[in-house]
C-alpha cells in the first residue's frame, strides 16, 4: 500500500545472471530480487539484453523471486501511482551494464549436472473444506496444523563444474514458496531484504565458493513454514534449502551416469496465449479497455532440462501439471517471468474462492491454456534438441530392473 515505506535494510538485493553457450546458441538467465515486473519492462529488458547478446529475445529469460521487501516494481491495480518508475529506468541500465560485464569475462568449459529432491519447507496456504470453499491460512493461522493442500516440494537444481579443476563454479536452485519468511509486522515488513532466497545464496556462496542463483517456482499458493515471523525464519528456510542443494550436488557427482547432462543443446521459444479479461476485474492501466490480453509462456532448455517462464503468480498445481506433462527429464518453473498478470489459478480455485481465486483477472480457463501452451512448446524444443528421439527420453533404468538382472 501507499504507507509501505522502507525504514532499514537487512541484506542486499541482487540481480543474478548466467550466460550459457553450447557452441551454437547462447542464452542468458536473469533472476531479480524483486516483487515482479510489468510486461512492458520485461520486454524492454529482454530486447536490450538480446541486442547485447546478439540473439533473439527468447534467448533472454527473466524471473523475479517475488520478495515483498523491496521496491515496488510492478503496477498495483489498486494504487498504480506508487510504481517506482525512476528505479525501473535505472534497473534497465544496471542490467545492461551487468550483462556487458558478464560477457567480457572468459567462458568456462563446464560439465552440467542436475538433481532434485523433496524439501519440506513449504505448505499450501489454501485450506479447502469439504464444501469446496477456501480458507486463506495467512488469515487463519490456527488452521495451519490441518493444512493438507497440494504442494510442490521439489528443490530443483543445476550445478556447473569446471572441466579442468572439477570444482563447482555455479549453482541454480529452484523452489516454490512466497519469499515471506521474514515479512513480520513492524520493522520486518519495512526493511529491504531478499528474504530466504538471499539466505540460500549466501550459504552456498560461503560454503561452496561457487556463484549462485535462486529462482522461485510456481509459488502462487505456497508459503514457507513459519512465514511472516522474521529473520530467524529467513535463515532457517534459506539454509535448509541450501544444505539440500549442496547435498544434491554431492549425490549428483557420485552418480554421473544418471545426473550428468550428455546433451547440452540450448533451445528457446516463446508461445503466446490469448485470454479474455474476467468480467468485473481490472488489469493494470496499460490494459484499460482491453477485453483480451496476450500472455507469454517462455521456455529455455539445456539438454534434458527445461525452464518455463510464466506471466505472473502461477499456483503450484499448475506448475506441477506442466512438470507432469513435460517431455523433458526435469522441468523447472520461473515465477513472474514474462509479465505480471496477478494470480493464475486452476479453474477450481475460482470455484472455491479465497484470496488467489478472487484476485485472478483473466478468464477461468487461463490456467489450462497456459499449461497446454507450455507443454506444446516443450515438445517443440525437445524435437530440436533431440531430433532422434523427439518425444521420449531414454528411459531411466529402474533400480528394480537392475537388481533383477543380477539376481540368480
Amino acid at each position: 500500500g501507499t504507507n509501505d515505506v522502507t525504514v532499514t535494510k537487512l541484506d542486499e538485493l541482487y540481480l543474478s545472471a548466467l550466460c550459457l553457450d553450447d557452441g551454437n546458441n547462447r542464452v542468458i538467465i536473469i533472476s531479480y530480487d524483486l516483487l515482479g515486473l510489468d510486461e512492458k519492462y520485461i520486454r524492454r529488458l529482454r530486447r536490450q539484453v538480446a541486442e547485447i547478446l546478439g540473439a533473439a529475445d527468447a534467448a533472454v529469460i527473466i524471473s523475479c523471486t517475488h520478495t515483498h521487501t523491496g521496491p515496488n516494481t510492478r503496477t498495483l491495480e489498486r494504487c498504480p501511482e506508487i510504481l517506482e518508475k525512476a528505479y525501473l529506468e535505472e534497473l534497465l541500465g544496471w542490467t545492461s551494464a551487468a550483462v556487458r560485464e558478464l560477457l567480457d569475462k572468459p567462458f568456462l568449459d563446464t560439465e552440467v549436472y542436475f538433481y532434485s529432491q523433496n524439501c519440506d519447507q513449504n505448505i499450501n496456504r489454501r485450506y479447502i473444506g469439504p464444501e469446496n470453499s477456501c480458507s486463506f491460512l495467512p488469515h487463519r493461522r490456527d488452521m495451519e496444523r490441518i493444512a493438507d493442500g497440494i504442494c510442490d516440494k521439489e528443490l530443483g537444481g543445476l550445478c556447473f563444474f569446471d572441466k579442468t579443476s572439477h570444482e563447482p563454479v555455479y549453482i541454480i536452485g529452484n523452489y516454490a514458496a512466497h519469499p515471506l519468511a521474514g515479512h513480520c509486522p513492524g520493522i520486518g515488513g519495512h526493511r529491504l531484504s531478499a528474504d530466504y532466497p538471499g539466505a540460500f545464496r549466501e550459504y552456498i556462496e560461503t560454503e561452496v565458493g561457487a556463484g549462485c542463483m535462486f529462482i522461485s517456482g510456481a509459488a502462487g499458493d505456497m508459503v514457507p513454514r513459519g512465514h511472516e515471523t522474521g529473520v530467524a525464519a529467513i535463515r532457517r528456510v534459506g539454509q535448509a534449502l541450501a544444505q539440500a542443494a549442496i547435498d544434491s550436488m554431492v549425490l549428483a557427482r557420485r552418480d554421473a551416469n544418471s545426473f550428468k547432462l550428455k546433451n547440452e543443446s540450448l533451445q528457446c521459444g516463446i508461445r503466446k496465449v490469448t485470454v479474455k479479461v474476467r468480467p468485473g476485474h481490472a488489469l493494470q492501466p496499460d490494459y484499460t479497455g482491453r477485453s483480451t490480453v496476450d500472455l507469454e509462456m517462455q521456455l529455455v532448455s539445456l539438454g534434458d532440462i527445461c525452464l518455463v517462464g510464466v506471466p505472473g503468480e502461477l499456483l503450484a498445481e499448475l506448475g506441477l501439471e506442466i512438470k507432469w506433462h513435460s517431455p523433458f527429464r526435469k522441468t523447472f518453473i520461473l515465477y513472474c517471468s514474462t509479465g505480471y498478470f496477478n494470480y493464475l489459478c486452476h479453474g477450481n480455485a475460482l470455484v472455491s474462492g479465497g484470496y488467489e481465486g478472487n484476485q485472478q483477472a483473466v478468464e477461468s480457463r487461463t490456467g489450462l491454456k497456459l499449461v497446454t501452451a507450455a507443454v506444446e512448446e516443450a515438445y517443440a524444443l525437445r524435437a530440436r534438441a533431440f531430433p532422434e528421439q523427439p518425444e521420449y527420453p531414454d528411459c531411466a533404468q529402474s533400480e528394480l530392473v537392475a537388481l533383477q538382472n543380477i539376481m540368480p
